[in-house]
C-alpha cells in the first residue's frame, strides 16, 4: 500500500512540475554560488557567461512611449578576454525635439572576498556620454572592481517616442547564455510585424492576447535555455545574417484613425516620393540643370555620358561618412559647401542622369554591416543607404555610388554588396539583385637579392585594385599607424619606409623596403631558402574542421599574384628549384598555379590564385581548403 501511494504522489508531482507555467520578467535572486562557477558549463573555454538576460518592450499606455527595459547578469571567468563586457555602451536616438531617455539605471559588480559577498556600484562619475552623430548620442559607464570570478549586473529603461525603433535582438551572441529571454507587450491598437529568425527554438514561447496594464495587449514571449556562443566561420561577410535573432516592425496604429506604417514596398516607394528630404530634393531640377557638365554634350551613348556625370559628382563632392536614405541639410548645401551625407550625394547623381535624359532612379540598400534586408517585412528600418541605378535597356541596370572617389561604375564600395537592393522609381518598387562580378587583383612583388652576410634585403610591393583597393583604403583611414604595421605583424620581417596611397587609377598601393637576415638557412656551404620568401604563408585558412555551415563570401571575385625576383650572388648555383604545379576545379571556378623559372643569375617565381565569383555554397569549402593547403606549403 505504502508503494502505490508513492508512486500516486510522485507521479502527481511529476504532472505538476510539468504543468508549472514559465514566468517570463522574473529574475532569479542573486545567487551567491555564481561567484564560486570557475568555468561555464555550456563552453569550459569561455571567459564569460550570461546568467540570465531580459529584454522587454511595451507602450507606456500613460505616455504613448515605448519602454525599453533590459536586464543582464553575468558571470566573468577570464576578464581579460572578456573586455566588451567590462563597459557598457547605450545609444541613445533624437530626432529634432524627439529624444530618448535613460532612466532608472543599477549597475553592480559583484565579488567573493573573504567567503562574503561584496558589491560595488557603479559610480555616476564613471558615466559620460558621447555625440557620435546629429542623431544619436551614447551614454557609456564602465564596470569597477572587475576581477576574474566576478558577477556583473545592470538594468536600466529607455523611453523612447520612436514606436517603430525597436531594435533588433540577438539571441545567439559571441558569449553562451544561461537564459535569455524577449519580451514584446503591444497593446491592441498598436500592431508589430514580429520577424523570427535562425536555427534555435525557445523553451519557453508565449503568443498570445491578454489583459496587462489594464488594457489588452497583443503578447510575443520567448525564453531560451543554455544558448551556446555563435561559432563564427571565416570568410562570412556578416554571421549577423545566420544568428538567431528577433525584431520587430510597426505594422499600424489606431488611436484615433487606423494609419499603416508598413504594407509594401509600392506604398513605401509613395511615401519617399512625398518626403521632403528624399522625392522633394529630387523635384528640384533647376539645381541638376544649372551644375550639369557642359562635357556631356559631345557624348554620344548612354554609358559616356553616364561615366561622366559619375566622375564629376565623386571628384567634385565629399562624403561625410553619414549614411542613411535621406538627406540632412539639402542638395543645396552640397553644391554650396562640396561635402554632404550619402543621400545628398547619390540623390544629386539621379538628378543628373535624368537631367542628361537617362533612366536613373534611387536604389535602397542595406549595407554589409548592417545585415540582409527583410524582404518578407517592408520597412524602412531594414535599409539604411541609397546608391543610384541606371537603366540602359530591358533587364540590364548599371549601379553606382559616388561616396567613394575610387569607385566607377558597377565597382562599388564593398559595404554595398549585399545581395540585393530596392529600385525605388516614380511609379514602383521593383527588388534588384546586386552581386559584385567585377574582378579585383591583388599585386604582392618582391624585387630582392641575396648579400654575401645571408641577409636578403630589396624593396616589396603591395597593390590592390577595385572593391579590395576600396576595402584597404578605408582601413587605412581608419587607422594609418595600424594598417602600416600589419606589414611587420603579418611578415615577421622589419620593413623600413611605408608608403600608402591612392594612385591615379584608384588602385592603393603600399611600397616598402626590406632586411632579413631570417630567410635563410645554412647547412655548411649551401643555402636552402623558400623561393616565396615572406609571403609563403604558414596556415591554411581553410582550416575549419567540422562541416561547413555557411555561404562562403569574398568581397569580389578576385585574383591575387605573388611574384618574387631574387637576385643569386655570385659563386652560387642553384642546385634545386621547387617544381612548378598547377591546380583548377572541374568547374574552373577556383584555380592555383606556381611556376618557378631561373634567368641568369635571377630566380622568378609567381604565385597565381584566381577566383571566378564573390561567393560560393558551403559545398565548395572542401574544394577551396585543398587547393589553399598546397598554396600555403
Amino acid at each position: 500500500m505504502k508503494k502505490i501511494i508513492l508512486i500516486a504522489l510522485t507521479s502527481v508531482n511529476f504532472i505538476f512540475i510539468e504543468a508549472q507555467k514559465h514566468e517570463f520578467l522574473s529574475p532569479p535572486k542573486f545567487n551567491e554560488a555564481d561567484l564560486s562557477k570557475v568555468k561555464s558549463t555550456l563552453d569550459e573555454t569561455a571567459p564569460a557567461e550570461i546568467l540570465y538576460r531580459s529584454v522587454h518592450f511595451n507602450i507606456d499606455i500613460n505616455t504613448g512611449n515605448l519602454r525599453k527595459s533590459t536586464f543582464y547578469r553575468v558571470k566573468i571567468y577570464d576578464k581579460d578576454k572578456a573586455e566588451d563586457w567590462l563597459n557598457l555602451e547605450i545609444p541613445l536616438y533624437q530626432n529634432g525635439s524627439n529624444v530618448e531617455n535613460l532612466q532608472k539605471i543599477k549597475a553592480f559588480t559583484y565579488n567573493l572576498e573573504n567567503g562574503n559577498v561584496v558589491s560595488t556600484k557603479v559610480d555616476k562619475s564613471s558615466k559620460y556620454k558621447s555625440k557620435e552623430s546629429k542623431y544619436v548620442t551614447i551614454t557609456k559607464f564602465a564596470f569597477p572592481n572587475v576581477k576574474n570570478g566576478s558577477v556583473i549586473e545592470y538594468q536600466y529603461e529607455v523611453y523612447s517616442p520612436f514606436l517603430y525603433a525597436i531594435p533588433q535582438v540577438l539571441i545567439e551572441t559571441d558569449t553562451p547564455s544561461l537564459y535569455t529571454e524577449y519580451v514584446l507587450d503591444a497593446p491592441n491598437n498598436v500592431s508589430y510585424n514580429v520577424n523570427y529568425t535562425g536555427s534555435l527554438t525557445p523553451k519557453h514561447r508565449t503568443v498570445e492576447e491578454r489583459d496587462l496594464y489594464g488594457l489588452l495587449h497583443r503578447t510575443y514571449r520567448f525564453g531560451f535555455v543554455n544558448v551556446k556562443a555563435f561559432k563564427a566561420e571565416k570568410f562570412v561577410k556578416n554571421d549577423r545574417n545566420y544568428r538567431t535573432k528577433i525584431s520587430a516592425e510597426l505594422h499600424s496604429t489606431n488611436f484615433k484613425e487606423l494609419k499603416l506604417h508598413s504594407s509594401s514596398w509600392e506604398n513605401i516607394s509613395k511615401k519617399l516620393y512625398e518626403e521632403e528630404d528624399f522625392g522633394g530634393e529630387l523635384k528640384k531640377t533647376r539645381l541638376a540643370k544649372e551644375n550639369i557638365p557642359t562635357a556631356i554634350s559631345g557624348l554620344k551613348t548612354d554609358m559616356e555620358k553616364a561615366n561622366a556625370i559619375f566622375d564629376y559628382v565623386k571628384n567634385t563632392y565629399t562624403w561625410n561618412k553619414d549614411r542613411g536614405i535621406y538627406t540632412e541639410n539639402g542638395i543645396k548645401k552640397l553644391i554650396e559647401t562640396k561635402t554632404g551625407n550619402a543621400a545628398e550625394i547619390n540623390l544629386f547623381l539621379v538628378m543628373l542622369l535624368r537631367e542628361a535624359g537617362l533612366k536613373a532612379d534611387p536604389l535602397l540598400i542595406s549595407t554589409v554591416d548592417n545585415g540582409l534586408i527583410n524582404l518578407a517585412s517592408p520597412s524602412l528600418s531594414s535599409v539604411n543607404f541609397v546608391i543610384a541605378s541606371l537603366k540602359i535597356k530591358d533587364n540590364e541596370f548599371h549601379v553606382f555610388d559616388a561616396t567613394s572617389k575610387q569607385s566607377s561604375v558597377d565597382n562599388l564600395p564593398p559595404r554595398d554588396w549585399n545581395d540585393f537592393g530596392i529600385l525605388i522609381t516614380k511609379d514602383k518598387a521593383q527588388q534588384l539583385q546586386i552581386s559584385n562580378s567585377s574582378p579585383s587583383f591583388t599585386y604582392l612583388t618582391v624585387n630582392a637579392k641575396i648579400n654575401e652576410d645571408g641577409s636578403i634585403s630589396g624593396n616589396y610591393s603591395d597593390k590592390d585594385t577595385g572593391a579590395f583597393a576600396m576595402f584597404a583604403k578605408e582601413s587605412f583611414d581608419e587607422n594609418s599607424e595600424k594598417y602600416k604595421k600589419q606589414y611587420k605583424e603579418n611578415f615577421a620581417i622589419d620593413f623600413n619606409n611605408v608608403d600608402s596611397k591612392v594612385l591615379e587609377s584608384g588602385d592603393f598601393e603600399s611600397t616598402m623596403s626590406f632586411s632579413s637576415e631570417n630567410l635563410i638557412d645554412r647547412v655548411g656551404k649551401k643555402m636552402i631558402i623558400n623561393p616565396i620568401l615572406f609571403l609563403n604563408k604558414n596556415s591554411n585558412e581553410f582550416d575549419q574542421a567540422e562541416e561547413r555551415k555557411y555561404r562562403i563570401d569574398f568581397l569580389a571575385p578576385f585574383t591575387r599574384i605573388k611574384k618574387v625576383t631574387l637576385e643569386i650572388p655570385d659563386g652560387y648555383v642553384i642546385e634545386e628549384l621547387p617544381k612548378s604545379k598547377k591546380i583548377v576545379t572541374e568547374d574552373k571556378e577556383i584555380e592555383y598555379s606556381y611556376v618557378t623559372e631561373q634567368k641568369g643569375n635571377k630566380l622568378e617565381i609567381v604565385s597565381t590564385t584566381k577566383i571566378l565569383s564573390s561567393d560560393y555554397p558551403k559545398e565548395y569549402y572542401p574544394a577551396f581548403k585543398q587547393i589553399w593547403g598546397v598554396a600555403s606549403k
